[in-house]
């Protein structure tokens, strides 16, 4: 009696490991919550490929970008009082302009619905450059903008390197161009607070930072050139200006936008 009790305990023993083994594998697959299910939810099928709901989220993005971007440019063009202000407006004004144009056509072939009004919080933005004066006008107007140009500029990263589809794919690449660009203009107002910036990066990460030690007051030797063998007949051209001039742009040179 003994010896079937202690078989039977050994036998429950053993199916419940195996149970508990087996659900979080179960309760995992069947989870709507992952990767891959995230990926095919509300993706569609087009002739450039899948379109999923991140992919037309960043359409409407790109377009949002451009409602609040254009008039706080042009607003800049008109008021600011210093040349690296208005420079600044109006990279804002051409590049929005032309990138309205390629969403427009992008969600057009798509289908993407797109807004016409930009958003509550570009709203308040756009109330607060116009209720400041002076210098704060200014500080304002970099510091608000270059702020949402470097948040953007991630997930540009983000769907440039994973979206299926190749319109969303070519507007991403021209939105890189004109995000850079703008990034490059407010930067060279010399009114962009990168403390701030980079404070507000540091409370919203989790990874631990990596990297070289520390400097340690000595100069370090110098690395070797990185340079192709040989001399091949190269034709393109760096897209930045020589980092020694002053007044840095970025190269958007592409061609028009389709319709």
């Amino acid at each position: 009696m003994r010896r079937v009790n202690g078989t039977a305990l050994i036998l429950a023993a053993l199916l419940a490991t195996v149970g508990a083994l087996a659900f979080p594998i179960w309760s995992y697959a069947s989870r709507s919550g992952t990767g891959q299910a995230n990926l095919q939810a509300g993706t569609v099928a087009t002739r450039w490929g899948p379109l999923s709901a991140s992919d037309r989220d960043f359409v409407v993005r790109v377009r949002l970008a451009g409602l609040w971007e254009i008039p706080a440019g042009q607003q800049a063009m008109e008021r600011a009082p210093t040349r690296a202000i208005r420079d600044a407006g109006d990279h804002l004004v051409v590049g929005h302009t032309d990138l309205d144009q390629r969403v427009r056509s992008v969600a057009a072939k798509l289908g993407v619905e797109l807004p016409n009004q930009p958003n509550a919080q570009q709203q308040g933005w756009l109330d607060e450059l116009t209720a400041a004066r002076g210098k704060d006008y200014e500080r304002k107007f970099a510091n608000l903008l270059r702020d949402a140009h470097g948040k953007v500029f991630a997930l540009l990263a983000q769907i440039r390197h994973t979206t299926r589809n190749a319109l969303v794919r070519e507007l991403a690449t021209d939105a890189n161009q004109t995000v850079l660009d703008h990034i490059t203009m407010l930067e060279n107002t010399g009114d962009v607070d990168f403390d701030a910036i980079a404070d507000e990066a540091a409370n919203g990460a989790t990874a631990s930072p990596t990297g070289p030690p520390p400097p340690n007051g000595q100069a370090p030797d110098p690395p070797d050139p990185a340079r192709p063998t040989g001399d091949p007949a190269v034709t393109s051209q760096p897209s930045a200006e020589p980092t020694q001039d002053d007044g840095r742009t970025i190269n958007t040179d592409r061609p028009a936008p389709t319709s």
